[in-house]
């Protein structure tokens, strides 16, 4: 018998995400509610979003981009990426976004497997994406640069301004409202995930998925406080996860809309600006990654600033040590609460509930209308309570598959519904933990790094006959580590720093190998030819020690 949720069932809408987040029984308010954090005079209501998404759907419209096609972004963070998601999602196109650190053969590789149709590019980043277009075959007439104020044309390409209809013209555009199973199968999204193996894949999140996942989420937010999605209290939130991960997405966009929570959007991380903005603005709630509990805990940053406004912290897209959160509770008379996700559940799966402590480093409960189940290594479900199993789940977050990969899909759902997630898992109770990971994947500050991606790269590097990457925990945090077998002509010739180096200038900052390089003889394979990625794992943890030495000896 698989888990079901302790939450009575919700009964969800099936519905276009723009009627769930503007409701067309209520007017949508004049009130600022995303705010630039560094400028909050820069602001939009519920009712400008509203009056942009409807001028740039019928743009996308004028320029014949098609249903179900791409509209690209490429960006940091700033207040109309909201609108370039709801717009292309409510007009039945769908939203993907690239990472702004991500080198030219990323981007284009992005572009290229999505087959964008527009791609939004903000002026600093305007010469990696017109390089990565070049290569992807856009048309250049397809780019436009999109910042919260308008730019000038530059080399041909036009500010996104120029594309949108007038006020008056978008103002009678109406919306599918894509009732019933329509709702299921219409693609709002595609963010990149490595799943549990092999490169990124472009994971299709439907209408239904997006409101599933905020309904499920708004409804555990405030289980058992004292407010409701009808009155969500005076809360202020501070927006600095990046809005291409669907972590951001289902909080900055959807939920604050759904909720009119004000949120103060913060263009890039920087420690001390995060501070200085929960004390300017009486932040009440923070959604974090735990490299950021770090920094609460350690930086001398911290005592500067009084963030005592703070009353409730999420945490998710990577483990949270439990000794972390409790520090961090007691320290700052704040609940810390586990979440627990990944892209393919849209969002969120597990989450602990409302306000509750736990000082046990559980991620919580099931949300509502989500099933689970534990399965060992043989297949068979674990039915005793508190023994360990790969974690699958089934509920309307799951996503729908994976983009034009339907061996990935297969592989990942089961044809009744269960996403394998590649987590290991114990329940006890009803509180749920993560033991272990069965996938594959590195995770570096909460963005993914998939090993597959890293070898691809390092073998093509001249002097490296063969190469395998893991993930190395260093002083609590996981690194991406390559062990790497040598021409035999280039031994005592290539150094470690050489691939280093030669890997950091093909890929994003995260994917560099920042827990280092060890030359081997040979890569541990199956007969198959696959690499045994759990003795690697084992390596990884026999070379830490090393490895925090040498990290510490930087210092």
């Amino acid at each position: 018998m698989p888990y079901t949720s302790p939450h009575p069932p919700l009964d969800i809408p099936k519905c276009n995400i723009l009627s769930y987040v503007f409701p067309p029984e209520k007017a949508p308010s004049n009130k600022p509610l995303w705010m630039d954090a560094e400028n909050p005079s820069n602001s939009l209501s519920p009712a400008q979003m509203l009056s942009w998404v409807k001028r740039f759907a019928v743009g996308l419209d004028r320029l014949g981009v098609k249903q179900q096609q791409a509209v690209m972004v490429f960006t940091p963070n700033h207040l109309y990426v909201p609108m370039a998601y709801l717009a292309a999602a409510g007009s039945k196109r769908f939203f993907t976004g690239a990472n702004p650190i991500y080198t030219v053969n990323e981007v284009a590789h992005q572009m290229k497997a999505i087959e964008a149709a527009v791609v939004l590019i903000h002026p600093s980043l305007l010469e990696t994406g017109v390089a990565a277009a070049k290569q992807a075959n856009i048309p250049l007439d397809r780019l436009f640069i999109f910042s919260d104020s308008e730019c000038p044309a530059t080399n041909g390409i036009k500010d996104w301004r120029s594309m949108v209809a007038s006020e008056s013209e978008a103002e009678s555009w109406k919306w599918d409202p894509l009732e019933g199973d329509t709702a299921l199968e219409t693609i709002a999204a595609i963010n990149f995930s490595s799943g549990t193996t092999g490169l990124p894949k472009g994971v299709c999140i439907t209408h239904r998925n997006l409101v599933a996942n905020s309904a499920q989420t708004i409804f555990n937010k405030y289980h058992g406080t004292q407010y409701s999605e009808q009155d969500p209290g005076p809360e202020r939130w501070l927006a600095f996860l990046p809005l291409y991960h669907a972590y951001s997405q289902l909080w900055t966009i959807n939920i604050a809309c759904r909720l009119q929570v004000p949120v103060y959007v913060m263009p890039k991380f920087v420690y001390e600006d995060f501070l200085k903005h929960i004390q300017n603005y009486k932040i009440t709630t923070l959604q974090l990654v735990p490299p950021v509990l770090v920094m609460l805990s350690k930086r001398p940053e911290t005592a500067k600033y009084d963030i005592g406004s703070l009353e409730q912290i999420l945490c998710g897209a990577a483990p949270l040590k439990s000794d972390l959160q409790n520090e961090i509770m007691t320290r700052f008379n704040v609940v810390v609460v586990q979440g627990w996700g990944m892209t393919e559940t849209t969002c969120a799966g597990i989450m602990m509930p409302g306000m509750a402590k736990d000082l046990t480093g559980s991620i919580g409960h099931l949300l509502p209308n989500t099933e689970a189940k534990l399965v060992d290594d043989e297949g068979n479900d674990v039915t005793a309570e508190g023994e360990p199993g790969e974690l699958w789940l089934r509920g309307p977050q799951m996503l729908l598959g994976y983009w034009r990969n339907e061996q990935a899909t297969k592989e990942s759902k089961t044809e009744d519904g269960w996403f394998k997630t590649g987590d290991v898992g114990v329940c006890k109770g009803e509180k749920w933990w993560i033991v272990d990971r069965k996938k594959e994947l590195i995770k570096v500050n909460g963005l993914q790094v998939a090993p597959a991606e890293l070898e691809a790269v390092l073998l093509e590097h001249d002097d490296v006959a063969d190469a395998a990457a893991v993930g190395i925990v260093v002083h609590g945090e996981e690194l991406p580590r390559a062990y790497v077998v040598l021409q035999e002509r280039a031994k005592g010739k290539t150094t470690e720093e050489d691939i280093k180096a030669f890997v950091a200038s093909k890929v994003a900052r995260h994917k560099r190998l920042a827990g280092g390089v060890k030359f081997i003889d040979e890569v541990p394979k199956l007969a198959s030819g696959k690499i045994v990625r759990k003795l690697m794992k084992e390596w990884a943890k026999r070379d830490a020690k090393e490895v925090e030495g040498i990290v510490k000896a930087r210092l």
